[in-house]
């Protein structure tokens, strides 16, 4: 086979589209056991590493642990969807940004904050790929947003416009009536 370059882009930005789609669905669906007895009931707050305190935190609150495994697997499946896939890449940005963030400052396994680095590189390669797109969405969105200043600027204007002869005619009458 015969592949062109359009077409072996496509499938790579395929292939790593699956690894972090595969990646966010093992995460997310994790969530429903990742943090269960994650901690030692009896350690207090000083004894805590700084993982433990994390992770402490996390095992807290299940509903709030599930809610963030059910917005891991809804940016997988935005991703895994080529129409959305932009969307789903800025939307696992966010999460990922996130878990880095503290991964490194309450010092969790750098094995976990290798991977979750790697999974943003994915994603950023992702975008770059499709920077034609972003750049176009981008100049269609400002266009959009002046279009709509401009509306507004013109209705504000004419209430301004409606409202000063409003005002002048009131004076007006005011003053014809007047004995």
């Amino acid at each position: 086979m015969n592949f062109s370059k359009k077409d072996k882009i496509e499938i790579f930005e395929n292939a790593i589209s699956w690894v972090v789609v595969m990646a966010m669905f093992i995460y997310g669906g994790g969530k429903m056991v990742q943090f269960v007895d994650a901690v030692d009931p009896s350690k207090t707050v000083a004894e805590m590493t700084g993982m433990e305190l994390m992770w402490a935190f996390y095992s807290y609150s299940k509903s709030f642990v599930i809610t963030l495994g059910i917005f891991e697997v809804i940016g997988g499946v935005l991703i895994l969807i080529k129409r959305t896939r932009l969307l789903g890449c800025l939307f696992i940005t966010a999460i990922l940004f996130n878990v880095i963030l503290q991964d490194i400052y309450f010092g969790v396994h750098l094995g976990a904050l290798k991977a979750a680095i790697l999974y943003q590189i994915l994603i950023l390669i992702i975008l770059w790929l499709n920077k034609e797109k972003i750049i176009k969405s981008i100049k269609i969105l400002m266009t959009s947003e002046q279009r709509a200043t401009q509306t507004k600027r013109k209705v504000f204007t004419k209430l301004l416009l409606a409202f000063g002869i409003f005002v002048v005619v009131r004076v007006f009458e005011y003053y014809i009536t007047i004995p």
